[in-house]
């Protein structure tokens, strides 16, 4: 944290600031049972990632959540750089919203770091009633002390681009964010940049039909989202919505760059495995254009003959140099310089797993990339963390190993000068020799904050 007594709140006055914070020692990472058979809840994780410890790469502690089939998620905090300026503010919740049950977990990861408890259940039946949404997924803290949930859908497993609003200090449902009539037709992320008055949400799809897996003809229906959103921050109205055409099929993870002064960000789209740059145009409309486009592979024994990257979690970093990406299928994590943003350039690159892996099920007969298939790899700067479980459902049909084996969590360094990535052979979580059997483990929280959940107002 920021080292300046009491005239200061959570997290650091800008963002080069918090580059310069100290080494993290923990991490949380969610778990996930569903779908896997083992009939435990999901819990949250706490991995000791301090070099000098002796539980270096290790699990320290679990806490299991009271009931089943959550979906566990992506996670957020109670408060975060956004209030920085408040010093009756504390980062010491983090918040759980879960896809599937819409159930909202606070968890106290203040009283005891190491061995975070529950604090209160938000359930799935208020946000409801209150809100007319479910299917919960992104959490970010405002700079007026609320947190903010985005939905994917409505009760009946609609598509429905909504948010719900919780107090920050009570964590009580208080309504929907959008004003009445506002949802847009599907939602999954949002960034929010108040110096321009504007949000930018994403979609995925309906949860009744990603519910259970992935069936590419519910993409030709209408079922999947390929629209990023424009709002009116103040207003809290939709005011335009960006259709990406098929270039632009599942924009997923949205992040605006860092500098609270941009009008500009990047958007992952899964399943056409290209990058979006949005940005604000002269006229002061918003506008977007394809920047990356990762290549199909055509491939022998898979489910389909072309296979895509299917682009994931996107990180920009703190000094707005460098994005990151994850191409889950393929298996590999990018590094692009973004310091021409109209222009990025692959920097780095390190395959971790995947399904195009040499010695595995399936061929690649046409590579626009690769002169060979990557080969396994075997695990004993900056640094950059990942785990490799995406959504039950979907882990559950393009990577059944995963199910059995449990999933993992590595660490790649970074070089963060010249840009390039290195797999840290010393550092690794085996989720698969849990204690209730082989878990899912699915996206990393910094206890101090980080590019993906902090923003500068």
């Amino acid at each position: 944290m920021a080292q300046c007594g009491s005239s200061c709140g959570p997290g650091y006055k800008t963002p080069l600031d918090a580059m310069k914070g100290p080494r993290e020692e923990l991490v949380y990472v969610p778990c996930i049972y569903r779908n896997t058979g083992i009939k435990k809840p999901d819990y949250l994780s706490t991995v000791d990632v301090n070099p000098e410890s002796a539980q270096y790469s290790q699990v320290i502690h679990r806490l299991p959540m009271p009931h089943l089939d959550d979906e566990l998620h992506h996670s957020g905090w109670n408060t975060c750089s956004s209030c920085f300026g408040d010093h009756s503010k504390v980062r010491n919740k983090l918040i759980l919203p879960c896809l599937i049950s819409s159930r909202v977990y606070v968890v106290d990861v203040g009283t005891d770091p190491r061995a975070p408890r529950l604090h209160k259940v938000v359930e799935a039946e208020d946000v409801k009633k209150k809100c007319g949404l479910e299917n919960l997924h992104t959490s970010h803290c405002l700079g007026c002390g609320e947190i903010m949930i985005s939905s994917l859908g409505d009760p009946e497993g609609n598509g429905k681009g909504g948010f719900v609003l919780l107090d920050g200090e009570t964590f009580e449902v208080k309504g929907n964010w959008e004003v009445e009539g506002q949802a847009a037709p599907f939602g999954y992320d949002f960034w929010y940049q108040p110096r321009h008055n504007v949000m930018i949400s994403t979609e995925w799809g309906a949860p009744k039909v990603l519910r259970d897996g992935f069936n590419i003809e519910d993409v030709a229906a209408g079922h999947y989202g390929r629209h990023i959103h424009v709002w009116d921050w103040t207003k809290h109205t939709l005011i335009q919505s960006l259709d990406l055409g098929d270039d632009g099929l599942l924009p997923l993870e949205v992040r605006f760059l860092h500098n609270p002064d941009a009008d500009q960000g990047f958007v992952g789209c899964a399943l056409s495995s290209s990058v979006f740059r949005f940005y604000k145009a002269e006229d002061g409309k918003w506008a977007a254009e394809k920047v990356i486009q990762v290549p199909t592979k055509n491939v022998q024994g898979w489910v389909l003959p072309k296979m895509p990257g299917l682009i994931t979690d996107i990180l920009i970093s703190l000094d707005d140099r460098f994005l990151y990406f994850s191409n889950w299928l393929h298996g590999d994590i990018r590094q692009y310089d973004i310091t021409d943003t109209k222009q990025p350039k692959m920097v780095g690159q390190v395959f971790l797993a995947g399904s195009i892996l040499n010695g595995g099920p399936v061929t690649t007969l046409d590579d626009k990339e690769l002169t060979s298939q990557p080969q396994p790899v075997t695990v004993k700067g900056r640094r950059l963390y990942v785990t490799t479980s995406l959504y039950s459902a979907w882990d559950k049909q393009f990577y059944p190993d995963m199910i059995r084996d449990g999933s993992v969590m590595l660490q790649i360094d970074v070089d963060t000068d010249k840009g390039g990535l290195t797999l840290n052979p010393n550092f690794m979580v085996d989720y698969g020799a849990e204690p209730d059997g082989p878990v899912l483990a699915h996206e990393v929280r910094y206890p101090g904050g980080d590019c993906s959940s902090d923003i500068w107002i």
